[in-house]
């Protein structure tokens, strides 16, 4: 056997082979990463210094080295075969392996219309580069799709003074994935900081010019960017015969149903104790969820339980989501200096927690909450809206009692 295999060189799988090792694991561990690069953050690709864009590493080469973690970049896996314990490389090399890790990743959703390819997509370092390249002052973007990654870019694309449309099929932004209040303040912001939106429209082609909507309208642009989500990357899975639906179904311990085979990251759906599988999209899950894997391949037997939580800044404000928000839900808002926070009551017990201020003003605010959601409590209506009742002070009642 040739010890543990990562696929995928991303957020989760980067951080899962660094878990084997703090969990233990003495025996040789490859990671195989697709893009000629070291492994690098996702989230700062957005965020330009001095024009360029940033490619911050997750690690640096010496630390996989002094780790002993093989890391072969450039390469991708072409064929898995669960029943011999191998995976097949795209130069040819086949790697048996003991235990294995799938964190493929998500890859962008695929425009359909005449004229797609010439949008571009906005994930990889190549991708952002690409399109910082193409823009500046006076130069103007059409981006088709209004969820996170959409809206983080018009924000910064603004800034740097390009004229920014954004095309939207449903009738608002960001979906469901940003509770309601807060949808209409950040599309609020974006309208006063002069983006133009186009809700309840498709896109019919691309050209030259710009974009052709549904409706017959034309939105001229000198770069057009794809940001219409991402779809989970389970091809190698689906060949190899594991179980998939929306991602690649795993168990509460992040098996896959072929043996000695776990997933993690942005193409796991686990089970969900009320049924079902659940497939997250956040930085935070890919590391988590990448820690449980590598702690379960090295022999433990733990259940993948991390509260969801994920931020997006915008401007100069800061939006964080910790658990999942429900229309259901019984909502209590809460004013503070830095913005507003939103509370989620179901039955009385505190689910989930959302706020929206200058910068990062409410980190330690939607912390507490974390920790709040996470002793189960069901709090007082009155306390958990009066800013004058510190958090931390209920945290302590909650584990007093």
């Amino acid at each position: 056997m040739d010890g543990m295999v990562i696929i995928g060189a991303g957020e989760s799988g980067t951080r899962a082979a660094f878990a084997l090792r703090e969990a233990g694991y003495s025996g040789s561990v490859t990671l195989i990463g697709a893009e000629p690069h070291p492994p690098y953050e996702r989230p700062p690709l957005s965020k330009t210094v001095n024009g360029a864009v940033q490619m911050k590493p997750i690690c640096a080469a010496e630390t996989l080295d002094a780790a002993r973690i093989t890391y072969l970049k450039g390469l991708s896996a072409a064929e898995l075969d669960t029943g011999a314990g191998t995976v097949g490389l795209s130069d040819g090399r086949v790697l048996r392996y003991e235990k294995l890790l799938l964190a493929t990743g998500a890859r962008p959703r695929r425009l359909t219309c005449p004229g797609a390819a010439r949008a571009l997509d906005f994930r990889t370092h190549t991708e952002a580069e690409t399109i910082f390249s193409r823009i500046g002052p006076g130069r103007s973007v059409a981006i088709i799709g209004a969820g996170l990654i959409g809206m983080e870019l018009a924000s910064v694309l603004r800034g740097k003074d390009v004229s920014v449309d954004m095309i939207e099929a449903a009738p608002r932004p960001l979906g469901r994935a940003v509770p309601a209040r807060f949808t209409e303040k950040l599309h609020a912001r974006h309208a006063a900081e002069g983006v133009r939106f186009h809700f309840d429209r498709g896109v019919a082609a691309i050209g030259d010019d710009g974009i052709t909507l549904t409706d017959g309208s034309l939105v001229h642009a000198d770069l057009v960017v794809s940001a219409i989500g991402v779809l989970p990357d389970i091809a190698l899975a689906e060949a190899a015969g594991l179980a998939t639906g929306n991602g690649i179904l795993t168990d509460a311990c992040l098996r896959t149903s072929a043996p000695n085979v776990f997933a993690a990251g942005d193409c796991a759906a686990v089970a969900h104790p009320g049924g079902g599988h659940v497939r997250y999209e956040s930085w935070r899950n890919a590391r988590t969820q990448a820690e449980t894997a590598a702690r379960n391949m090295a022999g433990a037997a733990e259940t993948f339980g991390a509260l969801p939580w994920f931020w997006s800044d915008q401007y100069d404000l800061g939006l964080q989501v910790a658990g999942l928000p429900q229309p259901a839900h019984q909502i209590v808002l809460r004013s503070a200096a830095e913005g507003e926070l939103e509370f989620y009551l179901d039955d009385g017990r505190l689910v989930a927690a959302a706020g929206l201020g200058n910068g990062n003003g409410l980190a330690r605010d939607i912390k507490l909450a974390e920790m709040l959601i996470a002793a189960g409590i069901s709090p007082s209506l009155t306390e958990l809206a009066d800013p004058r009742v510190n958090l931390k002070t209920l945290l302590k009642s909650a584990r007093a009692a």
